[in-house]
């Protein structure tokens, strides 16, 4: 039977502005290791520490424009457009130019434990 996820889990972010984080399938809002599916709300100026996680993360912008940055080059994806970032890469992500909404899924789930943050 289908399984209805009513509401998203509401999770605090990292950076240097307040981003909104709706966890809707995770560790967090439905106890889910294999993947995790959130959609982000990040403010014009806003950006986190860089990071090496040891998960995949694919990023599909619906609003805005999302900076990408790697160790070798920087990108900018823009709504209906869409990046991965392999397990183990060095990545930084913000929106400098404008408000932006994406859609996060990582594989397997986020863990505050495996994303490495710069400065941990």
């Amino acid at each position: 039977m289908p399984v209805k996820i009513p509401s998203p889990a509401v999770i605090e972010s990292a950076g240097n502005k307040p981003k909104r984080i709706e966890e809707y399938a995770g560790r967090v809002n439905t106890g889910e290791e294999r993947l995790s599916i959130a959609r982000m709300q990040s403010p014009a100026g806003w950006r986190e520490p860089g990071q090496r996680p040891e998960f995949d993360e694919y990023t599909l912008v619906l609003k805005g424009c999302l900076q990408v940055e790697s160790e070798s080059a920087s990108m900018q994806v823009c709504a209906g457009e869409a990046v991965l970032v392999k397990a183990g890469e060095w990545v930084r992500y913000s929106s400098p130019g404008s408000d932006c909404e994406y859609i996060a899924v990582c594989l397997p789930a986020f863990s505050p434990e495996t994303v490495h943050r710069d400065g941990e």
